[in-house]
């Protein structure tokens, strides 16, 4: 039972992600508009709700694409919406 191996380094993993994200950068036929925002719990729901009110979901498909929590309790997120409700 000495010889248990610790938890796997997720250095690979990072690289292999980094390397697909590098290599596969979203194309000209996605039409979204995307920023992304690092900010306080509080402050992300603020921007997120200001989002949802100016292009609304109906019309401009607004949408938090991806988001994750960090520390000090911050959020990174990224929001995403068409560029015009036509």
């Amino acid at each position: 039972m000495k010889n248990v191996p610790g938890p796997p380094s997720f250095d690979g993993l990072k690289r292999r992600i980094a390397r697909h994200r590098a290599e596969n950068r979203p194309s000209k036929k996605d039409h979204f508009v995307r920023e992304t925002y690092c900010l306080g719990l509080m402050d992300a729901r603020a921007k997120a709700r200001e989002w949802f009110d100016e292009y609304p979901k109906a019309a401009y498909w607004t949408e938090v694409e991806s988001w994750r929590q960090l520390d000090g309790d911050q959020i990174e997120f990224t929001m995403r919406r068409l560029p015009s409700a036509d």
